[in-house]
């Protein structure tokens, strides 16, 4: 259990504030994770990890010479944002490109690729690198559907050792492609991890029990199983990864043995007393192994292993010096250039200045009401979405949820204070929610409330066919990111329902006010959130765990119908606007 802490929503932040004043002689704090100390003398490819907290060394005790050249760090087992990614980007570009690097999760791919555009529109070049290592989280066939767990080391160390050497944006992602298509890892748990402030951990094992398949956002295995002495354990993953072995892979590997948080050394030495030899007895030679924790889980008790095929091109990559906080192997001094003075900039963005009619100003009021009663619904349930989500997932889609909405309450706030409209202040609550929640349902929710501000603007107060067309900017934008169907068991199983209602009885008209449409609309949605119990998720972190969350709804389809619920009586009030052509009365008066 993780048992120092103080308010447990401030601990990733303290965490990292507190690892970067002790590192200060190797890393400084930016706006969205943290950065080498000195920038490069000359333009050097920035290889960036990232990912949620949870995982030390994983990601900042990384950053360092022959390694990363900065983390993008989220929230505990949460994608960080694509404000975070933006940022940490500006703040390591030194003139020759950067590439993000991450595991292959969803609201991590969603945000690093929204920074990614960001990056590339201002002229910055720039590439990702997905890590997919995970073997029980997806068959052979469908590869590219694997989770990224431990082998995300190897593919770091790679990276960043190449461009430490001096190659280019595009064979540093060459290489980092190449030895993540060579890596292939398996893991199982024994007992799950608990978050800073939580009662009881995110699961359990009976006695002599573990989960084989772990991932390492506190998801339990693929499937229990008895728990075997070291030897047959060792066996079992040694057999299952080299039935994986890349077609003309060599003889010459590099092996990781992981801890993922409360396996203690001893245990791992005995594990891989059969481990090296069963590698050994098959013909392989076993360069540099690592035994000891380098991706984990918090306080997760478990182990996995982690095999990736060397050639003559890697090798001297994986066997390169890299100075880190949490790492070093050789003498990275003798490799490094000449290091220019330390940057002061941390990227971070300048503040917008706001141009709004008061019209849509007054409008902004009812904006700010209904984010309001959505944070009030989402606090009061926290507990229920979050033990919905620990069925199959990581149980932080309560916690998210707050989060985010908390953020875009302060930011729309804030933007109101300061004389937005209603459009700029559904964007700032947007960017906000999604800079704070991370995760897949943090980028999705603040990339539509942003495309949902951006088509009602700031210049008019909107009607029920405004209103319409706002909800529609909102579910495109998300159904574009997610790239979900009906029936994946997501949110849009809930939010195509609620668009494809609005939008018709809006349509059918009859005189009938923009608030009776919405709650209709919002009915709708609510009824397709509860089917989701019956479906099995085809998308997703609980895609792997897909028959444990049959008879459970989905806990996005389920808040997101919860929150445009509590919503419609403030966004869809009887304006002034609906009587009289747009434009004619102010907005915000009922009748």
């Amino acid at each position: 259990m993780t048992r120092i802490f103080n308010d447990p929503s401030d601990f990733a932040e303290e965490a990292l504030a507190g690892f970067c004043d002790v590192h200060a002689d190797l890393v400084r704090q930016v706006t969205g994770g943290a950065v080498r100390r000195r920038r490069p003398a000359k333009p050097k490819v920035a290889v960036l990890a990232g990912g949620g907290s949870g995982h030390y060394p994983a990601f900042a005790g990384l950053i360092g010479t022959g390694l990363a050249d900065g983390a993008v760090v989220g929230n505990i087992f949460t994608s960080p944002s694509a404000q975070q990614a933006y940022a940490v980007a500006k703040a390591a570009e030194s003139g020759a490109g950067v590439v993000f690097t991450y595991g292959n999760y969803a609201g991590d791919v969603l945000n690093f690729r929204m920074a990614s555009e960001r990056l590339a529109a201002e002229g910055i070049q720039v590439e990702n690198v997905l890590v997919t290592d995970d073997v029980a989280s997806a068959p052979p066939s469908e590869s590219e559907k694997r989770r990224g767990i431990a082998g995300d080391f190897t593919v770091f160390k790679i990276m960043g050792a190449a461009a430490e050497a001096g190659a280019d944006l595009a064979d540093v992602v060459r290489l980092g492609r190449k030895a993540n298509s060579l890596t292939r890892t398996i893991g199982s748990a024994f007992h799950g991890c608990t978050f800073p402030g939580a009662e009881t951990p995110l699961f359990t094992l009976k006695d002599r029990q573990m989960g084989l398949g772990l991932g390492i956002h506190g998801e339990p295995g693929l499937f229990d199983t008895e728990l075997p002495p070291a030897k047959e354990l060792g066996q079992e993953f040694v057999s299952r990864l080299l039935a994986e072995t890349p077609h003309g892979a060599g003889d010459r590997i590099a092996v990781i043995l992981n801890g993922l948080g409360s396996t203690k050394h001893e245990e791992l030495f005995v594990l891989w007393l059969t481990i090296a030899p069963l590698l050994r007895a098959a013909g392989y030679t076993l360069v540099m192994p690592e035994v000891g924790e380098l991706v984990t889980s918090l306080d997760m008790s478990g182990v996995s292993l982690t095999i990736t095929w060397l050639d003559d091109e890697l090798e001297p990559l994986w066997t390169a010096p890299a100075e880190t906080p949490a790492y070093r192997r050789g003498n990275a001094a003798l490799q490094s250039g000449d290091a220019s003075a330390e940057e002061e900039s941390d990227g971070a963005a300048a503040p917008d200045a706001f141009e709004a009619s008061g019209e849509s100003r007054a409008y902004a009021a009812n904006c700010l009401a209904a984010l309001a009663a959505a944070r009030d619904s989402l606090h009061d349930a926290e507990a229920r979405l979050g033990d919905m989500d620990a069925v199959a997932g990581d149980g932080d889609h309560g916690r998210g949820m707050v989060r985010g909405i908390d953020a875009a309450v302060a930011a729309a706030e804030d933007a109101a204070g300061h004389g937005a409209g209603a459009g700029a202040v559904l964007a700032a609550a947007g960017d906000a929610w999604a800079d704070k929640a991370g995760g897949t349902s943090g980028v999705l929710w603040g990339a539509g409330l942003r495309s949902f501000g951006e088509a009602l603007g700031n210049h008019l107060a909107p009607g029920p066919t405004e209103l319409a067309a706002a909800v529609a900017a909102f579910s495109g934008r998300i159904t574009g990111l997610g790239k979900a169907e009906t029936g994946d068991k997501t949110m849009v199983d809930a939010l195509l329902p609620f668009t494809e209602t609005f939008s018709r009885r809006v349509a059918d008209g009859g005189g009938q006010p923009a608030a009776a449409a919405w709650a209709e609309a919002a009915s709708a949605a609510t009824t397709a959130a509860e089917a989701t119990a019956s479906l099995r998720p085809l998308k997703g972190r609980a895609r792997p765990l897909a028959e444990k969350s049959v008879g459970t709804a989905d806990p996005g389809a389920t808040s997101l119908a919860m929150i445009f619920t509590v919503m419609g009586p403030h966004l869809a009030a009887r304006l002034a606007a609906e009587a009289v052509p747009a434009g004619r009365q102010p907005a915000g008066t009922t009748s």
